[in-house]
């Protein structure tokens, strides 16, 4: 049964953190192959199972030693029908797949939630296409549709709230907002930036987030940023406007090379946790009502808590 749903503890102000960069933490720490990127196909084993809830008991432990919230996403960015089919998925086995990502989440939470570390379960959308490069974009009428197969889903699970990851472009934002507010679910939509701090279709934040509000009615709890290297971003979000106050989350990546340099590079950049951590606390000095921190690619624990450091 969902516990947050109508009450999102994040809300009130509280610092929350979640995690880092899972798939490239599976990938290139523990060695696993990822088809699709698809961190869920982990779940037709119980070892794979078991190893997804191993990687959250870290990040876990940093927030309750902090007196921190935490959100637990779900590892479902791939798990949405075209990338279910390219890895020979029925539409019954997907949504079990997703249901079954939602119980791992809500077993964590009844076995290690507090007064002091409230928990919230996050369902995770990804984009229909790449993270990197939107592709062809749909409408948002066809990103509605799209969608709210997967949020429909999370609706008659223990989820609180659904994150759209790396929205690349304004109408699927649009879209999977509107799949949200149909289905009853709190949504926070989390946009990818450029270098130069703009969509990968090229547009500014400020557009993104006004375009989306507009078509939405503020449909949105909140604006995140992920996917990006702070300063790749932190330049378009220190002006203190009215959209900016709509940003309440980051979930950055440790390396400054560009999605490109990213795509293409055989090794892992985890950059410096220390100076990562750093890095969010010159953040929080120009956005004081941001309160929700974890990590992207190449982020692991060790980011996190300096970033729970850092913040403290």
């Amino acid at each position: 049964m969902t516990k947050y749903r109508n009450n999102l503890p994040q809300l009130a102000g509280k610092l929350f953190l979640t995690d880092g960069g899972l798939e490239t933490t599976l990938i290139f720490h523990d060695g696993l192959d990822l088809p699709c990127f698809a961190a869920f196909d982990l779940l037709r084993a119980q070892a794979g199972r078991d190893k997804l809830k191993d990687y959250f008991l870290p990040y876990i432990a940093i927030a309750k030693s902090g007196g921190h919230g935490f959100i637990l996403e779900s590892p479902t960015w791939r798990a949405s029908t075209d990338w279910g089919r390219e890895l020979g998925y029925s539409d019954e086995a997907l949504a079990a797949a997703n249901q079954d990502a939602v119980a791992i989440l809500t077993e964590l939470r009844e076995t290690h939630e507090t007064q002091t570390c409230p928990m919230v379960i996050s369902g995770q959308v990804g984009p229909r296409g790449d993270g990197y490069d939107p592709g062809t974009a749909m409408s948002a009428e066809q990103a509605q549709s799209y969608h709210g197969v997967q949020i429909n889903t999370f609706k008659d699970t223990a989820v609180d709230m659904v994150t759209a990851i790396t929205m690349t472009n304004i109408p699927e934002a649009i879209g999977v907002t509107r799949a949200a507010q149909e289905a009853g679910l709190p949504i926070v939509i989390s946009f990818t930036v450029e270098t130069d701090g703009r969509l990968p279709t090229e547009e500014g934040l400020k557009d993104a987030i006004e375009a989306v509000d507009a078509a939405t009615g503020n449909g949105p709890i909140y604006y995140m940023i992920n996917c990006a290297h702070p300063s790749h971003f932190e330049g378009a979000v220190t002006g203190g406007e009215a959209w900016v106050k709509r940003i309440k989350g980051f979930r950055a990546n440790a390396s400054r090379m560009s999605h490109e340099e990213l795509d293409n590079a055989e090794e892992l950049d985890d950059g410096n946790p220390a100076e990562f951590g750093q890095e969010h606390a010159a953040l929080r000095t120009h956005l004081p009502h941001a309160n929700v921190f974890g990590g992207c690619c190449g982020t692991d624990h060790r980011h996190v808590e300096q970033v729970s450091i850092s913040l403290a």
